[in-house]
């Protein structure tokens, strides 16, 4: 089934689909990078961030499309950031009763979610002009980009630099952990590998195919 797309824009689907790929907010806006870089050591936390995020990116995106036409627009930038450290607030309370290692491990990062450009950003540039239903698509898409992104990074830096992968020993004990890779270069040096990989897969996928020649 192919995609139907309306005269007033991308269809509902485009929406959702556009934050994984075509506009991910960590590989193609680089966007979040404090966060990205400074908690990605290991899948878990990894993990833990980006969820917080996205649940934070969605929710802040709903009640600011619900509540635009009332925000006058010389405070609607302090607006958002009050409505963004609501649900900063909540997150870092449900972390904090779920694990205190885990909140421990994520810091003043949890904190930090309320300066987030990505999340401040989607307000701003989507949430603000668009219906509640294309702003929760909006969030949740984008909210999904950057756990990808974050596990991505996550992922590999803990592999490499533990052997591990959520705490599991996945390599065998002879192998020699790079430390470096938990190390915050490590964040740097894994982010560029990525980075690379993704530009080289969207480069592969627009290069236009070779021409068939039709002969009668």
């Amino acid at each position: 089934m192919t995609d139907v797309r309306s005269d007033h824009g991308p269809s509902p689907t485009d929406e959702f689909l556009k934050g994984l790929w075509k506009e991910n907010p960590v590989f193609v806006q680089v966007l979040g990078m404090c966060p990205v870089l400074a908690v990605s050591n290991t899948a878990e936390n990894a993990l833990a961030m980006g969820l917080a995020t996205m649940f934070v990116l969605v929710l802040s995106n709903a009640v600011v499309s619900m509540i635009r036409s009332f925000i006058p627009r010389q405070v609607r930038i302090a607006t958002y950031i009050l409505v963004i450290a609501t649900f900063v607030t909540v997150v870092d309370y449900v972390i904090q009763a779920i694990s205190l290692d885990l909140h421990k491990a994520l810091g003043a990062f949890i904190s930090l979610i309320v300066v987030n450009c990505l999340i401040l950003g989607r307000a701003e540039a989507f949430a603000s002009k668009h219906g509640v239903g294309r702003s929760i698509l909006d969030g949740l898409g984008m909210g999904i980009g950057f756990v990808v992104a974050l596990l991505c990074l996550g992922g590999v830096r803990e592999l490499f630099g533990s052997g591990s992968l959520f705490g599991v020993r996945v390599f065998p004990d002879q192998f020699q952990d790079w430390v470096v890779m938990i190390l915050p270069s490590g964040g740097f040096f894994t982010l560029a590998a990525w980075l690379l990989l993704f530009n080289y897969l969207k480069q592969r996928r627009a290069r236009p195919g070779p021409a068939v020649e039709v002969t009668s």
